[in-house]
């Protein structure tokens, strides 16, 4: 978390959470979603404003983390800021190796560590279980994630995403979670 985060949760330790206003799609990329569009239903449809600015992006990646009751947020300064995902709360990328193994790396910039299990999904989606915690293999890097697969590299395993985010402990939509829904 950068120091400016940390100075200023110690100077206004009580302010308020935000909710249902940042949303994370499959693709690895932030929204933002104003009053209209959390009118307008739940993300991801509709998305919301793709977030183009690398500063703010980076800066969202850095200070990007899990709570205790498995929902992920941005600490923006004193306010975390929960998001909505759209299917896991990391967004993989994956690529060959130089050394016949397998790169793979969030969507923000981090190494996500070694494989430890692969599942799909009744969607036919890719996940991965790695150090970090549960993500989605981005479409664009299947066919990498297809060939580690077949090498024997990565144990694969059907479920249904409901029971996959249950067993990580994953909550998809802090905003539903505390009204209820």
């Amino acid at each position: 978390m950068d120091a400016s985060v940390e100075a200023a949760l110690r100077k206004w330790p009580s302010v308020p959470a935000c909710r249902g206003w940042l949303g994370l799609d499959a693709r690895g990329d932030w929204y933002l979603r104003d009053d209209a569009c959390q009118a307008a239903g739940r993300f991801p449809q509709p998305k919301g404003s793709r977030l183009e600015h690398a500063g703010l992006i980076a800066f969202i990646g850095r200070n990007y983390a899990v709570d205790a009751d498995g929902a992920w947020f941005f600490q923006n300064g004193p306010q975390r800021v929960y998001v909505e995902l759209e299917a896991a709360p990391w967004v993989l990328g994956v690529q060959a190796g130089p050394d016949g193994g397998w790169i793979v790396q969030t969507h923000t910039g981090l190494d996500a560590g070694p494989v430890r299990q692969a599942w799909s999904d009744e969607q036919g989606r890719l996940f991965l279980d790695t150090p970090l915690g549960l993500g989605l293999v981005r479409s664009a890097d299947m066919h990498a994630a297809a060939d580690a697969l077949e090498a024997g590299r990565w144990p694969l395993a059907e479920i249904r995403h409901a029971a996959l985010l249950q067993a990580h402990g994953l909550c998809l939509s802090p905003q539903a979670a505390a009204s209820g829904a």
